[in-house]
């Protein structure tokens, strides 16, 4: 059966600079199976599907598949599919905000001068990482010690263990070993640099660490930390994929609703897809 279907670049107004997710508009009737084997075959870090949604409060349900797992929440899928759905001819209950039903509930979406935003899901655990696990991080990523400014858990889903770094410099120089573990790295640009902060986020996939062009959940974590902490301010931008040729941008603002993070979005695949 054929279902439309768009491929959607993510954190970036320039197609293939940012983090592309696919998109079946039309994932109503598929079993786990038929999406696993559609994100198998991607290959893309993430593959959705769009469904009707179970409960009033939300425009659509969608489901969100690595090549392996299902994940409840993911940032940049959550952008791309809210992208193709509006572009699909979604039409949101609501006139000021998209409202996304996932494994891990509703999560909101709205329109900014920047592009698309969701509000950042709670963190599931904050906190310094205990020293011994904390050196044994730094030692196995090859980072030099002295460039190490903190470590923290900023877990909103994934796992993540972000380190902060001195600098923009020393997050591009890092080299990472293997660690079973999901890990962003962050540093400051420059004062006067058009982006506040450089991030890479890391997983581990076949014994390797695999780099992520540019993520949404880690942006989203590390925002909370940072500016709860008040090491940075918001509004700001962050620069990602540097170290992968891309270009991803990530805007961060903070209101009396929390922590939001967006960017650009752009359609690169339009068409349809044998499911």
């Amino acid at each position: 059966m054929l279902r439309p279907f768009r491929q959607v670049d993510v954190f970036t107004e320039v197609p293939y600079a940012g983090n592309p997710v696919a998109v079946v508009l039309d994932g109503d009737g598929l079993d786990d199976e038929a999406m696993r084997r559609l994100a198998r075959w991607t290959n893309l870090s993430e593959t959705t599907f769009v469904q009707p949604p179970t409960t009033p409060d939300a425009d659509y349900r969608v489901r969100i598949f690595t090549p392996t797992t299902e994940l409840p929440f993911a940032g940049h899928p959550t952008l791309g599919t809210c992208h193709a759905w509006l572009a699909h001819g979604g039409t949101p209950r609501r006139a000021d905000e998209i409202v996304q039903a996932c494994l891990a509930g509703l999560v909101r979406v709205r329109r900014t001068g920047s592009g698309l935003a969701f509000a950042a899901p709670p963190l599931l655990r904050s906190g310094p990482v205990d020293d011994d696990l904390a050196e044994e991080l730094v030692t196995v990523l090859g980072i030099e010690p002295s460039t190490v400014q903190a470590v923290e858990w900023a877990d909103n889903g994934p796992g993540w263990i972000a380190l902060l770094l001195d600098s923009a410099e020393s997050v591009l120089a890092v080299r990472p070993g293997y660690v079973d573990r999901d890990i962003g790295l962050v540093g400051p640009h420059a004062p006067g640099s058009p982006h506040a902060i450089e991030v890479r986020a890391f997983f581990p996939k076949d014994g390797v660490m695999v780099e992520d062009p540019v993520t949404g959940s880690l942006n989203a974590s590390v925002a909370q930390w940072l500016t709860g902490a008040g090491r940075l301010t918001a509004p700001y931008v962050a620069s990602q994929g540097t170290a992968l040729d891309r270009a991803g941008r990530v805007y961060i603002t903070v209101d009396d609703d929390g922590v939001w993070v967006g960017g650009g979005t752009v359609t690169c695949i339009e068409g349809t897809i044998e499911i």
